[in-house]
């Protein structure tokens, strides 16, 4: 038995609904020990929606689910036959694995964006901005310096008629 990992298409937003339709088809034709693994890769990511920090996960890869299977007849066809499911990367209507390597990134990948929620909105220099939250709520800005790293931004905001840079994190600020 040669577990290798394949890449299957799906429907764009099924991708997690494909991955459990097939470990359920695959527990009721008694072809379990034949799929080691099925994997959507995800990352979160914090979306700032009307001034709240949401979290959410981003699909690396949208419609695709990488599994890590024994391909014969039985699996192939139970694969094919999921519904939303469109068909295996390869050539030839022939599934084509990828490598161990190449997995094993995709894997890396995943870990490290659950280790560390990265925020999905990305600032300027020089972009238009009102502050969301703290004491200057409500006042407009202009990024002078954005620190991706740490999540935050240098706002020349406007108090008095003059321009005072603040600091703030990405939550605290809407785009205009």
């Amino acid at each position: 038995m040669a577990m290798r990992w394949y890449i299957v298409h799906t429907y764009s937003n099924f991708e997690k609904k494909v991955a459990e339709s097939i470990r359920e088809k695959a527990a009721a034709a008694g072809l379990s020990d034949r799929f080691e693994e099925i994997l959507v890769p995800t990352e979160k990511v914090v979306e700032v929606r009307r001034g709240r920090k949401i979290d959410t996960e981003r699909k690396f890869f949208p419609g695709y689910v990488l599994v890590r299977m024994d391909m014969t007849d039985d699996t192939y066809h139970l694969i094919k036959n999921t519904p939303k499911v469109t068909g295996f990367l390869g050539t030839d209507k022939k599934p084509t694995p990828i490598s161990d390597a190449e997995a094993q990134r995709i894997v890396q990948q995943v870990q490290e964006g659950i280790d560390r929620p990265k925020p999905s909105i990305h600032f300027e220099i020089g972009e238009q901005v009102r502050v969301a939250d703290g004491p200057f709520a409500s006042f407009n800005g202009v990024v002078e310096d954005i620190d991706e790293e740490r999540a935050r931004l240098k706002v020349a905001v406007s108090i008095f008629g003059r321009a005072t840079p603040v600091e703030l994190e990405y939550g605290q600020v809407e785009k205009l």
